[in-house]
């Protein structure tokens, strides 16, 4: 269980800050502030929102709800946010959040990860809160990339010149 283990949180770790935040941050630098709020309706989320509301999600399951700290989480605000934060505001509550989740998961002792948490109002386990996060960062990861080529269509995530894809950010891995 313990290389088992170790695997499992590395490989979160791996994915939270050396795929899905670069894939992110990526996104916003080719954006402009309108562009990172803008709404196709009510109803939808802007890239600003889900950015706010990865970093909400990732301190409540992991900092708080695995790391023990306080949940001062206002989820709905997350959503309901309207005014124009800066991209580079963004981009560091999302980052520092990631460093956050990262610091957790660092000093995690295997033993814990089928302990019982209490999230959101449910009965996880640990590893099935780590599981949770990277899950729906890499889903709403996925959403922000699709509106982001909405707007700027390639957005240069891979080089395809030597036929197979290449990530072109920093510590990227083909095939995610």
């Amino acid at each position: 269980m313990t290389d088992t283990g170790q695997a499992f949180i590395s490989t979160a770790r791996a994915l939270l800050r050396g795929d899905y935040l670069p894939k992110i941050e990526q996104c916003l630098e080719r954006l402009t502030d309108d562009q990172i709020w803008w709404r196709p309706n009510p109803e939808s989320n802007s890239i600003g929102n889900l950015v706010l509301h990865l970093g909400g999600n990732a301190r409540q399951w992991i900092v708080s709800g695995v790391g023990g700290a306080s949940d001062a989480r206002d989820r709905s605000q997350e959503f309901a946010e309207r005014s124009l934060i800066p991209r580079a505001e963004l981009v560091k509550g999302l980052s520092q959040a990631v460093t956050d989740v990262d610091a957790v998961l660092a000093q995690l002792d295997l033993a814990t990860l089928l302990e019982q948490r209490r999230i959101q109002s449910c009965d996880v386990t640990v590893l099935d809160a780590i599981f949770h996060v990277v899950e729906h960062f890499s889903m709403h990861t996925g959403q922000i990339i699709l509106l982001a080529k909405m707007f700027k269509g390639d957005l240069g995530l891979y080089d395809l010149s030597l036929g197979n894809p290449r990530p072109t950010w920093k510590g990227g891995v083909a095939g995610h």
